[in-house]
């Protein structure tokens, strides 16, 4: 049923986008503006997939080679192709959507704008879902039942989350490095407004949102959603016959359980789609959370009754309402953070200048982080608890499964966010009239904070999977080596751990530096074209967008390898020169600080773009203000906090996380 249920969910994400193209996509310049950002992101695209292809071809053979089947490698060309197919439909969906949600705002009014925007951001979550059920379920038919290949599933994982770093960090340094760009010589230094058409960087700022906030999370959320679910059917293959007859079912049963709740989940999502769609003549914020609420809601109760029809016992699903509602905690607190009282203050602190703005950000960023890590502790303890000793790791992965189950409805909404950015931006370019501006301003507001509550959920969920993985790598090591233990009084496990710490740290320090480095090229061109170009201040020339778009191309391709490298190799390198106790605690080292630094750049760098946009409303002095300049100072630190480093964090972790899975067997 898998794969047939993932084939249906292609078949309506296909109906939305055949909805989609029916509405005009406008013509004259807002048609132009539309297909440079279109083209402009496919072009990334096929730049970025052959590299990614060169990767994938020199993994797949050393996989061949370490392993002597061909069943793990096809399985990682499965999940790598699955991942790469689910973020460029989501992408190429965005960039068709963009310009026709600014047409609706201009012809037909919010409702109908409203609509355009979350059907564009629907295709994306519909299409992660589906791919996952159809290339996962396709391989659990092949492998599943066979104890010999089983663990070839792996595989699929770490194609998957290969692809997704490269995706996330390649599309990050590229996004932000034309926003820092357009916004510091832009709106600070020239003085004109956010994607004014002027700006030669403004093209480069609207297709990176689409490569780094659409195709970029698609691919991360991506490899959390099959990695739980991979973890999950692991961690049931070698659990104890005691074990399983305490939960109820046979050992299939539980094995096939993820499946079964991300199919079911599928349907929940399609159904949280309606409901959005019902209420859109409510406020965007009103219809999307109805929405999202409501098919979690429809989850929890669906998945009571499928796990009971299956003969699973209750506590399962109450590890399952544990992970979805512990989802929907993080998103709130998220929420709060990144749009509610923290945010007024960090506008605030403009009042004396970028230092305070800059404290009160780090402050809020790292007190963001409590709530989020509570919950996460809060599931696992409800998983140990609930369910028999030897048991409890199933709980955490089943609890993982729980809050991505609806995770078509949850990727709609994140990316939302970036259609209909692009819309506004458009909308501006093309020189459209204040009310068209006022409707677009309010789904991009909106969808500034679903884009934080995306990436919110994408971390707890990225955490959560990445337990339940690194309990898998445990269990399989175990059944192989005797007495295997990761005690902290073993020396290796201890120094195993401070390594681990070290990669997060090293990561974001690449990728923070990758973006500086390409915003000073940016920054120098776009101050190049102002001074050299007559007349293009003035309004009577074009600016040379290409030049732009080609330094953001050019460095994310560039600089996007050296992470993703670090990340497959070094739990290869750890786990052969000092042994699978090192590589145990490396991960639990990684695991931590991953999860600490993301919700803290994550929510920081949120925190300070609402604080300059709380700002630009007139508060504080408004746009052009010294308040003003302070906050877009924030707001340029945050860009790669929230969109480059902090998401780089979870894909690090489950990369590393799945690799160690994978070689187990030969450690």
């Amino acid at each position: 049923m898998p794969p047939i249920i993932g084939g249906v969910g292609l078949v309506v994400a296909f109906i939305i986008y055949s909805i989609v193209s029916k509405f005009p996509s406008g013509e004259g310049k807002i048609a132009d503006i539309a297909s440079e950002i279109h083209i402009g992101a496919m072009v990334f695209m096929k730049r970025e997939y052959s590299i990614l292809a060169m990767f994938a071809a020199v993994v797949t053979v050393l996989l061949f080679v370490g392993f002597r089947s061909w069943h793990t490698p096809v399985a990682f060309v499965v999940g790598a192709l699955c991942s790469a197919t689910a973020g460029y439909v989501g992408m190429f969906s965005a960039t068709k959507a963009n310009v026709r949600t600014t047409v609706a705002a201009n012809t037909k009014g919010a409702a109908s704008a409203l609509t355009v925007a979350f059907y564009g951001g629907s295709i994306m979550g519909l299409t992660i879902a589906s791919m996952g059920l159809l290339g996962l379920g396709a391989l659990y038919l092949l492998f599943g039942s066979d104890p010999a290949h089983a663990e070839a599933i792996h595989g699929f994982g770490m194609g998957a989350s290969s692809v997704a770093l490269f995706s996330r960090v390649g599309g990050g340094i590229f996004t932000k490095s034309a926003d820092v760009g357009a916004d510091l010589v832009g709106k600070v230094e020239a003085g004109i407004p956010e994607d004014d058409p002027r700006n030669p960087g403004v093209i480069a700022d609207n297709v990176g949102d689409n490569v780094g906030d659409v195709a970029g999370m698609g691919s991360d959320i991506f490899e959390s959603y099959c990695g739980s679910m991979i973890a999950s059917i692991a961690i049931a293959s070698a659990m104890t016959v005691a074990a399983v007859t305490e939960l109820g079912g046979a050992r299939e049963q539980l094995m096939f359980a993820p499946l079964a709740l991300a199919s079911l989940g599928l349907f929940c999502s399609i159904a949280g789609i309606l409901i959005v769609r019902v209420m859109s003549s409510k406020s965007p914020e009103v219809a999307l959370r109805i929405g999202t609420i409501g098919a979690t809601v429809i989850f929890m109760i669906a998945a009571y009754i499928l796990l009971s029809a299956m003969g699973i016992s209750t506590p399962v699903w109450l590890c399952v309402v544990s992970g979805a509602a512990g989802g929907i905690i993080i998103g709130l607190v998220t929420e709060y953070y990144t749009g509610g009282k923290p945010v007024q203050k960090i506008a605030k602190g403009g009042e004396t200048g970028p230092a305070t703005v800059m404290i009160s950000g780090l402050a809020a960023g790292m007190e963001s982080v409590v709530i989020p890590v509570l919950s996460i502790a809060g599931i696992i303890l409800i998983a140990s608890f609930l369910l028999p000793e030897g048991a409890g790791v199933y709980g955490v992965g089943i609890g993982a499964v729980g809050m991505l189950g609806t995770v078509g409805i949850t990727m709609a909404i994140d990316a939302y966010g970036p259609v209909a950015d692009n819309a506004g931006g458009i909308a501006e370019m093309a020189g459209l009239g204040e009310e068209t501006r006022e409707i677009t301003d309010g789904l991009d507001e909106v969808g500034n904070t679903t884009a934080a509550i995306g990436k919110g959920f994408a971390i707890g969920a990225a955490g959560l999977a990445a337990l339940a993985i690194i309990a898998a790598y445990i269990e399989t090591v175990s059944m192989r080596v005797d007495n295997f233990a990761l005690n902290i009084e073993n020396p290796k496990v201890l120094m195993g751990m401070f390594l681990g710490g070290i990669f997060p740290m090293l990561v974001s320090a690449i990728t923070m530096r990758a973006v500086g480095d390409a915003a000073f090229d940016m920054i120098k061109e776009i101050r190049r074209q102002f001074k050299e170009i007559p007349g293009l201040l003035e309004g009577n020339a074009k600016p040379d967008t290409g030049r732009c778009v080609d330094i953001a191309t050019r460095a994310a391709l560039a600089k996007m390898v050296l992470p993703g490298v670090l990340a497959v190799a070094s739990p290869v390198v750890v786990g052969f020169l000092l042994g699978p106790e090192a590589l145990g605690g490396m991960l639990a080292g990684a695991l931590v600080c991953c999860v600490l630094m993301a919700l803290f750049m994550a929510n920081a760098g949120g925190a300070w773009d609402n604080a300059k946009k709380f700002v630009e409303k007139g508060n504080f002095g408004g746009k052009g203000s010294d308040v003003h300049a302070a906050a877009v100072v924030g707001d340029t630190v945050g860009d790669p906090f929230k969109d480059t480093s902090g998401p780089a964090m979870n894909i690090l972790i489950n990369v590393m996380a799945i690799v160690s899975l994978v070689i187990a067997p030969l450690l």
